[in-house]
């Protein structure tokens, strides 16, 4: 991890403080690839998030339970974009230059996005096992208000929860931060926090979104194998039929999105509880940031909406009166 140069002197992260962290050994063509890397991600993350976030906040047709829990999720994925040059530096300078207070702080907001991420996914899971396997309840128990309670508790809870994760391990405490150089910014996570986390923020989560969407598609099954048989029969499929089809596919395309989170976050947490190195564990947390901008793809591949929206937003087509009215589900 030192970085010599070419006469093989050690560089440090403040050379003027004996207790500073060694920074770590990269070329500098390393460096403008990473960070040319990390930039067009950033940019990319933000730019298509903040589309879905104007898609669904200004056009009225769009404003729906289900909508509102992608709003929140493009939020916070957003918000990871935007730090995502604070982590590069973090990851590949190896030095921390924004103090201890600050390391204190990012830590909590970095943990609670992602924390809000999966909160976020679980609500969209339950949201979709109402709709397709109780249907006629769906209006009663999903609605607008409830939907935005149970968004604001999950981030609520999701900051509660890392802040106590990141007090409660001595962060704050600097009796206890004996182990760390001057320029780190890491936490020490005891065993009984580390196995209390896996649990809450990974096992219990996928455990609970797999098993809903496994319900969830095995119903699809059985409807999708109904409305067949009626059109084959050539009887008269009613709109309940239809929307039940439609509640089908917006399950599927929600599917997809749990399915690409949890490619990228599994293989982070298998290896944040072993034996691997810590170049490994960098690779797949950067592995983990990219869902950020990969759900906002899957949008623009299977929601006919989002390219409209997006057409009207980047023809400046929102500016006009009454553009929020406009039906975007019945435009060509």
């Amino acid at each position: 991890m030192a970085y010599e140069t070419e006469d093989h002197e050690i560089q440090y992260c403040f050379p003027a403080i004996n207790s500073s962290c060694i920074k770590g050994k990269r070329s500098s063509h390393e460096y403008n690839i990473i960070y040319v890397f990390v930039s067009v991600l950033s940019a990319w993350t933000v730019f298509l998030n903040l589309l879905v976030i104007i898609s669904i906040s200004h056009f009225k047709k769009l404003h729906t339970p289900t909508n509102l829990l992608i709003l929140s999720l493009a939020v916070a994925d957003l918000l990871i974009g935007l730090v995502m040059p604070i982590e590069a530096t973090r990851l590949i300078e190896m030095c921390w230059y924004f103090g201890d207070t600050f390391c204190g702080l990012y830590s909590i907001f970095i943990w609670m996005l992602l924390s809000a991420s999966l909160s976020n996914l679980v609500l969209i899971a339950v949201d979709r096992y109402v709709a397709v396997c109780h249907p006629l309840l769906y209006p009663q128990k999903i609605t607008m208000t409830k939907t935005l309670i149970s968004i604001c508790l999950s981030w609520v809870c999701s900051s509660t929860y890392n802040t106590a994760f990141v007090i409660n391990n001595g962060y704050f405490d600097i009796s206890r931060r004996t182990y760390m150089c001057y320029g780190e910014c890491s936490v020490f996570v005891g065993f009984a926090w580390r196995a209390t986390d896996l649990f809450m923020s990974f096992i219990f989560p996928c455990i609970l979104i797999i098993s809903l969407y496994l319900r969830i598609f095995y119903v699809v099954h059985q409807q999708v194998k109904v409305i067949n048989t009626l059109m084959k029969s050539g009887k008269c499929v009613n709109e309940g039929s239809v929307r039940r089809k439609s509640e089908s596919k917006a399950a599927l395309t929600l599917g997809i999105i749990v399915t690409v989170y949890l490619v990228c976050w599994i293989p982070y947490y298998i290896c944040s509880i072993s034996a691997v190195s810590s170049t490994t564990i960098n690779v797949l947390t950067w592995f983990m940031y990219m869902n950020s901008g990969l759900n906002p793809m899957v949008y623009a591949l299977f929601y006919p909406w989002f390219k409209k929206t997006v057409k009207h937003i980047l023809t400046l087509k929102i500016f006009q009166p009454a553009s929020s009215l406009v039906n975007i589900f019945s435009e060509h």
